[in-house]
């Protein structure tokens, strides 16, 4: 669960190449049980370019990408949409650490939960290979290794997680206010929690945005000194997009900024 906390500050403002999958062909017709939600305000489209920049402390030290496409099957009459997270080191960390890593979720465009997670993770050697197929309508995740689990409602990914994050409605949160989303990560339900900090102008290299400030929760004592060690800035308008993260942890300090987005659905919030 520390690797998640550090990535889930990337996926939160994202993180995560090329591992070959095979895997679409799993998205297919699934007797339905129960009426869907329908979610009406959706702050993205297919098309949407998210790209990042990690920095551990002064160093470039990663780059990340996320790409929103749509995906010609259905389920249930369901348009589908297919997010790819591709993360990979850069610079010295490609000697010292070497990562290539690859997240992949299949999303029902009206509920924003998920129907498959597709996960490929190497992190200097450090291996994950994970398939999810979610039943939704039974409430229920196959993990791909001959196990069921029964789960809460609509429950998401490490990746959808991102995207239903951005259809909250924030406008009348006040400070300390905490959400939580719970998630399935590494065969268990996560609830990943994150407290409201308030409103702020923040600067980065491609210019100064009016944000949403965010603490996700964290343990302290591991990685973290201190539960509000890890920071995320989204932008206070109608996409919702992570601008920046940075987490304090116990050997140093890591930051990821935002360096390219296209195919918003709204005017963005940027101040200058």
């Amino acid at each position: 669960m520390k690797k998640f906390l550090i990535i889930s500050m990337v996926l939160l403002c994202t993180y995560v190449v090329f591992a070959k999958t095979d895997k679409r062909e799993k998205i297919t017709e699934i007797p339905e049980t129960k009426t869907l939600r329908k979610i009406t305000n959706i702050p993205f489209k297919e098309g949407e370019v998210l790209e990042y920049l990690i920095h551990i402390g002064v160093i470039d030290a990663g780059t990340a990408r996320l790409e929103l496409k749509a995906e010609g099957k259905t389920i249930q009459g369901r348009r589908i949409l297919h997010s790819v997270g591709i993360g990979k080191s850069k610079g010295v960390f490609e000697y010292l650490f070497k990562i290539r890593d690859r997240y992949e979720t299949y999303i029902d465009s009206e509920g924003i939960f998920p129907w498959l997670f597709i996960r490929r993770v190497d992190e200097g050697g450090y291996i994950i290979n994970q398939d999810y197929k979610f039943f939704q309508h039974k409430n229920q995740i196959d993990n791909g290794k001959g196990q069921l689990f029964d789960t809460p409602e609509y429950l998401q990914d490490m990746l959808s997680a991102f995207y239903y994050a951005r259809t909250m409605d924030f406008s009348k949160a006040k400070k300390g206010d905490v959400f939580t989303i719970s998630s399935f990560v590494d065969n268990q339900v996560f609830p990943l929690k994150i407290k409201f900090v308030g409103i702020e102008d923040v600067e980065t290299k491609t210019g100064t945005y009016n944000c949403y400030r965010f603490n996700p929760v964290v343990q302290s004592g591991r990685i973290f000194k201190n539960e509000n060690d890890l920071n995320v800035w989204i932008t206070n308008d109608g996409n919702k997009i992570p601008i920046l993260a940075q987490a304090n942890i116990l050997f140093g300090a890591i930051k990821a900024e935002i360096t390219h987005y296209e195919g918003l659905t709204n005017p963005i919030a940027k101040v200058k």
